[in-house]
This record gives structure tokens, C-alpha cells and sequence, in this order.
């Protein structure tokens, strides 16, 4: 690359910094982190007192940055959580085939069709354009709430990211395409109300035990649903989703055998999920995804 590339997303970085955004280099050309992982972490300068992923060493400082990019063209990251903002990633639909001519609605198809259900129009904010040719929507985060990442939970290519994520910042470039800014719009509008209800995790009770429904099964099917749910309950919040989905996915087989309706386990795991924070069309998502998996991989009784 050239120095007036360099110079061009150094400008992007410094740019987004002025904004109020916590920026970090993403390796040249690519979307992914160029920072050190823990298993090579010198812990020396910003990581002296112990390990600092991504999202601890995104920063405002113009010094930084400038002697950051000085070192390499580095595409250039936002952490979305430390900047106070959600990001709404409206993808385009894949085909491994040829690409770009799926019939499967984009994201922002079914975003514009979800604001029209909902009564609202499509919200004015600052937007970019990605390189797979989606969209970027930006808002900012209301104070006082931490919202997590979401994938699908609002509309199928429709997902968002807020704290434990990132977004390529405008100006980035990858083989695929740049990104950039779309509009005239130049400020980020305050997270909707409305996307807010659809974002934000069901509280999280105290986890109490499973009651399942009196139905003709297997006691060891039973026994094994009822454990399977409590670790579901108990697990760590940024294990929520893997761990309701490895779950399911274990009891899938007693399913499969025929010891258990599949309502049954649908109904006992999306209690669960919603018992620990996930929101009811995660749970229907995940659930739905991991037996499906397992009823296809199931094998016979006597050979497990």
C-alpha cells in the first residue's frame, strides 16, 4: 500500500476518535484485530499489569493512534461498547455459488419491513456502507444500560453489536470493497425506543428449579432434560447462547429415540433460556438450530 493510503486511514482513525469512538487497528487489508493475543502478551506498556484484549486497548488518543498507524496501513476497528454505541449490521444474503444472486431477502429488507410492522420509519443516523455491499446503521447507546451483541434476534441478516463487539470504520479497505460513509447524515441518532425493547436481555431471576410438564417419557430422558436446563440457568452470562445450544443439542437424542415430545424440550429449554437473560427469539433460534442439528446426528440407541 502507499503512504497515501497509510495517510488516508490514519485520517479514518483519527476521525472516528474525534467522534468519541474507541479505535483499534485491524490487520492491513483484513477485518480481523492486529493487536497481540494473551498467549503473546509481552505485558509491558498498556498491558503491564496483566492482559488487555481489543476492547480494553481501543482508545481516543491522538498520539496513540498517530504512533500506531504509523507502524503499517492498518485498516481501522470501533469498539462499539466502550464508544456508547449499537451498531445495526444489515448483511446481504449469501450464495456460495454466485455471489449476489440469492433470491433471500438483505438485511435491510427486513429491517425497513420490521420498522414498517412496528409503525416507525426507517431511522435517520449515520450509516456506512460495507464491503459485502450491506449496511452499517449507527446509534447511539442509551446511559445506563450494557446491551450485548445480537445475531438474527431482530430479522434474519439483522444483527447488532454494542458491548463485546466491533464494526470496520469508514475509510477501511479489504479486497471485497471499502467501506463508506453513506448519506449526508454525520451524527449518530439515539438508539429508538422501540429497538431498544427488542435489544435489551430479559432481567435475569434468581434461578430456581426446573418444573417440567407431566408427560410419558423415559426417567432418564426426563432426568437428563431437567440437568441439562439447570446448567443453562447457571451458566456464565458471556456463555448464555453456547451453552443453551451444546444443551439442547445433548438432549436432542432422547427426541430422536422417541422418549421425549419435542415441545417438551423446546418449552423446558426456552424457559431456561429466558430464566438467564437471552431474549425469547435467541432461545427460539438456538433451541430450534441445535435439535434440528441433533435429530440429524442422532445414532441409534444402541450404538451410543
Amino acid at each position: 500500500m502507499t503512504h497515501d493510503t497509510r495517510s488516508a486511514l490514519l485520517c479514518a482513525a483519527l476521525e472516528a476518535a474525534a467522534r468519541g469512538w474507541h479505535v483499534f487497528p485491524l490487520r492491513p487489508s483484513t477485518k480481523r484485530p492486529a493487536l497481540h493475543g494473551e498467549a503473546a502478551c509481552p505485558r509491558t506498556g498498556v498491558c503491564v499489569s496483566g492482559h488487555r484484549k481489543w476492547e480494553e486497548r481501543a482508545t481516543t488518543d491522538p498520539d496513540r493512534i498517530r504512533a500506531t498507524w504509523e507502524r503499517a496501513p492498518y485498516n481501522v476497528g470501533i469498539a462499539t461498547g466502550p464508544s456508547g454505541l449499537v451498531v445495526v449490521d444489515l448483511d446481504m444474503p449469501k450464495n456460495k455459488n454466485h455471489k449476489g444472486s440469492s433470491d433471500a431477502p438483505s438485511g435491510a429488507t427486513t429491517f425497513a419491513a420490521l420498522c414498517e410492522r412496528t409503525g416507525h420509519p426507517v431511522p435517520s443516523t449515520y450509516r456506512t456502507r460495507t464491503a459485502s455491499g450491506g449496511a452499517h446503521l449507527y446509534f447511539a447507546a442509551p446511559n445506563g444500560i450494557r446491551l450485548p451483541n445480537t445475531a438474527g434476534t431482530i430479522g434474519e441478516l439483522v444483527d447488532t453489536r454494542a458491548w463485546g463487539g466491533y464494526v470496520v470504520a469508514a475509510g477501511s479497505i479489504t479486497p471485497a470493497g471499502p467501506y463508506e460513509t453513506l448519506g449526508h447524515t454525520r451524527t449518530a441518532a439515539p438508539l429508538p425506543v422501540w429497538l431498544l425493547s427488542l435489544l435489551e436481555p430479559a432481567p435475569v431471576r434468581p434461578a430456581a428449579p426446573i418444573r417440567l410438564p407431566a408427560v410419558s417419557g423415559d426417567r432418564a430422558a426426563l432426568a437428563a432434560l431437567e440437568a441439562e436446563c439447570a446448567k443453562v440457568t447457571a451458566a456464565p452470562e458471556s456463555q448464555r447462547n453456547i451453552t443453551l445450544n451444546r444443551c439442547a443439542f445433548k438432549v436432542g437424542r432422547f427426541v430422536a429415540w422417541g422418549d421425549l415430545p419435542r415441545h417438551v424440550v423446546e418449552d423446558a429449554f426456552q424457559a431456561a433460556g429466558k430464566g438467564r437473560g437471552l431474549t425469547a427469539a435467541e432461545c427460539r433460534s438456538t433451541i430450534r438450530s441445535a435439535l434440528d442439528s441433533s435429530l440429524r446426528k442422532a445414532r441409534p440407541r444402541e450404538a451410543a
